[in-house]
């Protein structure tokens, strides 16, 4: 039996990074339904999506075992009208850049008798065209976010600068790690994950403390 363009290329992907044995985020969200079959039968139990509502359609358009049996991560911007949607339908949001929607999630866990599991959004780059929690501003914030009933941090998610060198995406991505640490070690939590790199940066993001990364073009296209 011939071995899928997905089957191929997560060998190849694992083997090189075996070393690190990060979970792989599988980013759908510009693939079909059939890709998240292909990735699933491959061996890969998280998927990223990114837009609320074509999200929840390809889900449900899936197979009940994969629904039951894979992670759901929505790593897009979240606007404030769509978090019920995904609340109810993710297993992870990746993307809570403000205290206002980490608030919404809240609620809407609450309503729907669950603790949704959240990454915390840093925009560590300090992009304008990015979200995310500015540094100073997560510092101060943190302890409200910790409040929250509805809601588990399970760690920080950050991207880089586009098109950025080694030096600059070595500095984004250290600053990450310490700034989960700081956290942890001043709140006395245990946030265990960092999730960032991409098909462009994630040996880097690896060699940075990374323990998940998000992985489209690379496992998807020829």
């Amino acid at each position: 039996m011939t071995n899928t363009i997905v089957e191929i290329n997560l060998l190849r992907l694992r083997e090189e990074i075996a070393h690190y044995n990060p979970r792989i985020i599988a980013v759908t969200k510009y693939f079909t339904a059939d890709a998240i079959i292909d990735a699933y039968n491959a061996g890969l139990r998280d998927f990223g999506e990114a837009r609320a509502n074509d999200a929840v359609l390809k889900i449900a358009s899936l197979p009940d075992e994969i629904i039951r049996e894979s992670n759901f991560h929505f790593i897009g911007h979240l606007q404030s009208n769509k978090a019920k949607k995904v609340v109810k339908h993710f297993d992870y949001i990746q993307s809570v850049d403000s205290l206002h929607i980490a608030k919404i999630i809240s609620e809407q866990a609450i309503e729907y008798g669950k603790v949704q599991n959240i990454f915390v959004q840093v925009n560590i780059s300090k992009e304008p065209q990015k979200y995310g929690f500015l540094v100073e501003d997560l510092e101060k914030e943190m302890n409200e976010l910790l409040k929250l009933k509805g809601i588990n941090i399970v760690g920080l998610m950050c991207m880089a600068p586009i098109n950025a060198d080694k030096g600059i995406l070595n500095k984004v991505f250290s600053e990450a790690k310490s700034i989960k640490d700081k956290l942890n070690a001043k709140y006395s939590i245990h946030m265990t994950e960092l999730s960032m790199g991409m098909s462009d940066d994630y040996k880097i993001a690896l060699e940075n403390g990374a323990t998940m990364i998000r992985i489209g073009r690379l496992l998807f296209n020829k």
